[in-house]
């Protein structure tokens, strides 16, 4: 029988990240530093709004954009933490996650053979969903003595004819790294002078330490230039529930919406009614930030801990990962941590699963109790002491 496999599909690798998390679900007592997933529960408001929905028997489709109250909550969500503004009938469309987010953005924009710029590492989705789509990504790396900052010469560099769109993800998975105005105001000049489009996926926008988050379509001239994608996962702690959404001028929104009603029809019913009550509930503020203040605290104690023994650790000051250097151990990442997963039970990710520059880096998640990266530090301090 022929191989039915399509070329596209069959050059696509597997996720680096499930690969560890696969192994590590089938221990008994590992402390798993690998998965970006909030231990948090959904907070009781958002979650019983979700129950209150069901319960109302809303099992049915809503409209393929999502339902106009979701839209509109988005819509003055935005509007009060940054000062942009979407139309909730024809800029805003709900999706399943960030992810079908990405993919829907992708498939609507790209012919075979474009191409869009990706600095790394990053998350594994993006250029995978470039290269499914049709698309070529060209990887631009970024750099520790940067902060991991991409730079406006590094994204020049890369453009050629093909160049279509210029994809951003701050604050970064997987280094934690975010971008400063000043910064983020040349690369998209940039964008402006080549004619691109900016993605910008600002998934974690309200979890950053010490540091005001840059919400691209702010800034000056950029607002229909920009993909805004967003959602609920990481701020509400709402993984599970899989609500997302894109904003967008409505040429491009059209053409997003069109792919999701062949593919998604409707994001889920119930999700949608707790992602309201996450935006307009009165106590949501304070969940989302004693949640934010909870990682600063594990930020400071996996950071500090990383450094003192010997693996040089950049401050993250978004999201909730830490990207240590092992550079010095002599061994590869996929070495080290599978090393450090057989002999001491601690699952990290290794840091090229998220592109070449990440080679010589382990990406840990603090997404995890206090308590467990306290015993997560000492079972690698053991483990380094073993291997010299």
């Amino acid at each position: 029988m022929r191989n039915f496999i399509s070329d596209r599909v069959a050059q696509t690798p597997p996720s680096g990240i499930r690969k560890f998390f696969d192994i590590a679900a089938s221990m008994k007592d590992v402390i798993s530093l690998g998965i970006g997933e909030p231990d948090f529960v959904t907070p009781a408001p958002i979650l019983e709004a979700g129950v209150a929905s069901l319960r109302r028997g809303e099992t049915a489709y809503t409209s393929n954009s999502g339902t106009l109250e979701l839209r509109q909550a988005v819509s003055q969500h935005l509007k009060r933490l940054y000062g942009v503004e979407y139309h909730p009938e024809d800029e805003v469309i709900i999706t399943v996650g960030v992810s079908e987010a990405l993919y829907l953005i992708m498939t609507a924009i790209l012919d075979p053979g474009d191409e869009v710029i990706i600095p790394e590492p990053c998350f594994v989705a993006y250029t995978s969903e470039v290269g499914l789509a049709g698309g070529v990504p060209v990887t631009v790396p970024t750099y520790m003595l940067d902060d991991f900052q991409v730079t406006a010469a590094a994204i020049e560099k890369a453009i050629t004819p093909k160049t279509k769109a210029l994809f951003i993800g701050y604050p970064n998975n997987p280094t934690g790294a975010v971008m400063d105005r000043e910064r983020m105001l040349e690369i998209t000049a940039v964008a402006e002078k080549h004619d691109l489009l900016i993605i910008s996926d600002e998934i974690y926008d309200q979890l950053v330490y010490g540091f005001d988050h840059v919400c691209v379509p702010t800034l000056p001239g950029l607002r229909d230039r920009t993909v805004l994608l967003g959602g609920f996962s990481k701020n509400y702690a709402m993984t599970g529930w899989r609500i997302g959404y894109a904003c967008a001028n409505p040429d491009i929104l059209a053409a997003m919406r069109k792919v999701h009603q062949y593919t998604i029809m409707s994001a889920p019913t119930m999700g949608q009614a707790a992602a309201v009550a996450a935006l307009t509930h009165p106590d949501s503020p304070r969940f989302v930030e004693e949640m934010r203040q909870e990682y600063d605290r594990r930020r400071r104690l996996i950071v500090d801990g990383f450094n003192t023994l010997g693996l040089d650790c950049f401050e993250p000051r978004g999201a909730f990962y830490a990207f240590p250097s092992i550079r010095r151990s002599g061994m590869s990442g996929d070495e080290f941590a599978m090393k450090l997963l057989e002999e001491e039970e601690v699952a990290m990710v290794p840091g090229d699963a998220f592109g070449p520059s990440g080679a010589g880096y382990l990406r840990a998640s603090y997404a995890t109790a206090y308590e467990k990266i306290e015993e997560a530090l000492n079972r690698l301090e053991s483990f380094m002491r073993r291997h010299g």
